[in-house]
């Protein structure tokens, strides 16, 4: 168990972990590391970059577990999870290495979890902070993956998240590598009837680079979101 203390100062006893999924985050992973440390035990999967990520991460006090080749965010969060399952923490914190997450938030994110006691806690943006093109493609995702889901979703795309085990291993046979493993996760949490909940976070855009394929990420965001559409109406047929 590690004393953690929340926003207000108030001690939080927990065994959860800071996952960090990096891929070529050379010159922001350490500074993310560093600030999540002061939080959590933190793990860093290497997701196959051809630069320094790894040795870095490691360098700022990360355990570091190396996948390759690179496979996609959904394949390195399953291998961390996998990694915290083994280890038996309880819920891991999810955030990038790119420093859109700021580290000083994750006291939100243990107070929640403590108060709640959610399966799924998810950092929500404010998209009105984002440049124009992305605050469109979030608002209008937001909206079909409401809309598929049945029910209100204030930021599918987040990253920023806690998750808790039974969570973590109700995800483990999914077969999304890339970023739609994360819209995938709240369809199940939903599906599965475990609590979802929601924090808000800073909406941070510093000119950092994407790893994101526009046309591919949006032909398969829309097959999720099908997908999660055709789930919930099967659901509905079930229960009544």
């Amino acid at each position: 168990m590690i004393p953690v203390r929340s926003e207000q100062g108030r001690p939080i006893m927990t065994r959860i972990l800071a996952l960090i999924p990096a891929y070529n985050e050379q010159e922001r992973v350490a500074d993310v590391v560093r600030g999540a440390s002061t939080h959590l035990p933190i793990l860093v999967v290497d997701d196959g970059s051809a630069d320094d990520t790894a040795a870095r991460a490691e360098a700022a006090g990360a355990q570091v577990l190396r996948q390759q080749p690179n496979q996609g965010k959904g394949a390195a969060l399953r291998a961390g999870f996998r990694w915290a399952l083994d280890a038996d923490y309880e819920a891991v914190i999810t955030l990038d290495a790119d420093g859109q997450h700021d580290p000083a938030e994750i006291p939100r994110f243990l107070e929640a979890y403590t108060s709640a006691k959610a399966d799924l806690i998810i950092g929500a943006r404010d998209f009105r902070q984002m440049p124009f093109s992305r605050r469109l493609a979030n608002t209008l995702g937001q909206r079909l993956f409401s809309w598929a889901l049945g029910q209100p979703v204030r930021d599918n795309q987040s990253g920023y998240r806690l998750i808790s085990r039974r969570l973590m291993e109700a995800v483990l046979d999914s077969g999304e590598h890339g970023f739609e493993f994360e819209v995938e996760m709240i369809t199940i949490c939903v599906e599965r009837g475990f609590t979802l909940a929601w924090v808000p976070i800073r909406t941070i855009y510093a000119g950092e680079s994407s790893h994101v394929r526009p046309v591919q990420h949006t032909l398969n965001f829309l097959r999720v979101v099908w997908q999660t559409r055709q789930r919930v109406r099967r659901a509905r047929r079930v229960r009544f």
